[in-house]
């Protein structure tokens, strides 16, 4: 029982995360992520995702100015 309810739970994730997001995954050279890791930290960004697209975001907005 205890198994199924995992596995339930884990489709219900799956299934919210397919519906409302889009992957992404940028390659780096080693020793870069850890640089962009003390920087996400040191920005105060709660993960490096949100540092990854918030610096996305705004290299986009420059190049394709604001939405």
């Amino acid at each position: 029982m205890e198994g199924t309810k995992g596995t339930a739970a884990t489709r219900a994730k799956n299934k919210y995360a397919a519906a409302n997001y889009e992957r992404l995954s940028p390659f780096v050279k080693k020793g870069k992520k850890q640089r962009y890791k003390d920087a996400a930290a040191a920005g105060g960004y709660r993960s490096l995702n949100e540092f990854i697209e918030t610096a996305m975001d705004r290299l986009a907005d420059e190049i394709l100015g604001k939405e």
